[in-house]
């Protein structure tokens, strides 16, 4: 079966996404994520409305507190059964460990949802890394580093750039997976990503899911973009 690209619904509210979905046919089940701007503004019936009309949902909040705040907070969004979802590994080992555990305990169904780790922002360069985080270090080690954390704490994969997929999984595991933002399909315009690939570039670099929002969300025809991304990310073109 085909590998779906997930489709960054980042818009401001339901109204807009219902005029985004009217460009693709309604039986066709797509992999979306719910980021910040979105739950924000319209909570958790937004992820309830998606998943009725078949679509699978990441929910991307990155969420990033103290472990039992997480924990708590994990054992909520269980319930809404999505897909995946995702915290920050700066959080630490047992904040992760907490929210995995708050996955686990509110899963409806028994199969919790992926949970994935935000390794570095593929916004991030190097230089502000140093400058502003104040790590001390190349950006590949400092995501090699969260990786293995994110590991150890028993998540099933990180966030991360295409560039890098291939070095954490050597430091990982074939399986772990590795989740790539910042795709763009060649002649787009980058925007504020740092670290881009395109679709078939992500392919070859070993990632497992790739997330793609304005190539796709303001394209003059997004299912045309779409179908277009799907192919190149599943290697027939």
């Amino acid at each position: 079966m085909p590998q779906r690209p997930i489709i960054a619904l980042d818009f401001p509210n339901k109204e807009e996404i219902i005029s985004f979905l009217n460009h693709f046919p309604s039986e066709e089940s797509l992999y979306v994520k719910v980021g910040m701007e979105l739950f924000y503004q319209e909570g958790p019936e937004i992820v309830t409305w998606l998943k009725s009309l078949g679509h699978d949902v990441f929910l991307d909040l990155k969420l990033h507190d103290i472990p039992n705040t997480v924990e708590s907070a994990m054992r909520g969004l269980a319930k809404l059964g999505v897909s995946m979802t995702n915290v920050h590994a700066a959080g630490g080992i047992n904040m992760m460990e907490g929210a995995l555990r708050g996955l686990k305990e509110g899963s409806v169904d028994g199969n919790r949802p992926l949970l994935i780790a935000v390794t570095q922002l593929t916004s991030t360069s190097e230089e502000a890394m140093q400058h502003e985080q104040g790590l001390m270090m190349t950006l590949e080690d400092s995501v090699i580093h969260y990786a293995k954390m994110s590991q150890i704490a028993g998540l099933d994969g990180v966030v991360c750039s295409a560039l890098e997929a291939n070095t954490i999984k050597k430091h990982t595991s074939t399986d772990f997976i590795c989740l790539t933002p910042g795709i763009r399909p060649l002649g787009a315009a980058v925007g504020d990503q740092q670290r881009v690939v395109t679709p078939g570039g992500a392919r070859d670099l070993s990632a497992n899911f790739i997330v793609v929002g304005r190539p796709i969300t303001r394209a003059n025809n997004p299912y045309q973009a779409y179908q277009e991304i799907k192919k190149e990310w599943n290697g027939e073109v």
